[in-house]
């Protein structure tokens, strides 16, 4: 099969014929029919992400159909599939208490095994994928395996975010886009914050009720003001220093901050304010991923067209191109996402 192998770090992705994936007897081989391209994969790209190492092929943001089945699986050959990217075991106690995104033995395709940045990809452990709705295309269901589903929890199963209460999204990439509009169909109020103008007018046109471009001013004083004291729920969608700062300081008090961007590398270790934390009373959470058994009540609200969540994908792309969208995140980028939907070029 034709996949894009990491030879180097922060160099172009080696464009390579290897061996088809064997067929796990707990799970299956999917034909992939999309992939995300995400920061994370950035992450292991540079060189960052501990687990990522040369040889690897990227790639966690995918859905595809079933080509072959182990004698133990769960889906069978022509089923369309979409895939969290934490494969969780199921059995051990943070899985039995229905926490499978925190699951003690995960499996991690794009990671640590090979990931969907190929033609094929086999997924383990199939219990934890899900059926590809009828109506949904597969662009856009390759970024709910990463991007939707982690907002999704981040709001719901962190946040508990109530209609009427203000969310401060800090990063309107791909998670931050999808916050907003997810916290848009909750019936929240949204603020978006940005450094680059562009993100900042597509988050106004997709139905942001203020948005704030954080180069030029203090962004916390700004969202304190709009919202006469302060966030109830703030969401850090980049993983940086200055946003975490600023999504803590734009709360008030009792405000709920959720860290849903990956603080690794040189971020892994930050300085927090915790005078902050402690004056406000505030909550905060850490989140990644979302457990496979919440994806119905994501995809009902998909199906039932509360949520248009298609403009978070801007452009379509082949194989080849994947080094360039790669080498895009080393700055600020343009809005929306990229997502592989040819592995021939």
């Amino acid at each position: 099969m034709r996949a894009a192998v990491l030879r180097d770090y922060n160099a172009p992705l080696s464009l390579e014929t290897v061996s088809d994936p064997d067929c796990p007897a707990d799970g299956v081989v999917l034909k992939v029919l999309a992939c995300g391209i995400c920061r994370s994969d950035w992450h292991g790209w540079v060189g960052e992400h501990p687990r990522v190492k040369p040889g690897q092929i990227g790639g966690h943001e995918y859905c595809g159909e079933v080509i072959e089945a182990g004698p133990s699986a769960t889906f069978q050959p022509g089923d369309r599939v979409i895939a969290p990217f934490i494969l969780a075991c199921g059995t051990c106690p943070q899985c039995r208490s229905g926490e499978s995104n925190t699951c003690l033995d995960q499996r991690l395709p794009g990671f640590i095994e090979p990931g969907a940045f190929a033609e094929y990809v086999a997924v383990p452990r199939d219990h934890n994928l899900a059926y590809l709705p009828e109506d949904m295309s597969p662009t856009l269901a390759a970024a709910l395996g990463c991007r939707v589903t982690t907002a999704w929890h981040a709001l719901t199963g962190r946040a508990a975010l109530q209609p009427g209460e203000w969310l401060a999204v800090h990063g309107t990439g791909g998670i931050g886009l999808a916050t907003m509009l997810l916290g848009r169909a909750l019936g929240a109020r949204v603020i978006a914050t940005d450094i680059v103008a562009e993100k900042l007018a597509h988050a106004k046109a997709l139905g942001a009720d203020h948005t704030v471009d954080a180069s030029n001013c203090n962004s916390a004083e700004v969202i304190r003001e709009i919202t006469s004291g302060g966030a109830h729920v703030s969401i850090e969608a980049l993983g940086f220093p200055a946003t975490v700062t600023a999504s803590l300081a734009c709360l008030r008090p009792l405000g709920r901050h959720v860290q849903v961007g990956m603080p690794i590398g040189q971020h892994a270790v930050q300085e927090v304010n915790l005078n902050t934390v402690y004056m406000g009373n505030l909550a905060l959470y850490g989140t990644r991923g979302m457990p496979a058994h919440r994806y119905p009540s994501l995809l009902s609200l998909i199906d039932g067209g509360h949520v248009d969540l298609t403009p978070i994908v801007a452009r379509e792309v082949a194989l080849s191109d994947t080094s360039a969208e790669l080498a895009a995140f080393n700055g600020p980028t343009l809005p929306g996402v990229a997502v592989i939907t040819d592995f021939a070029t």
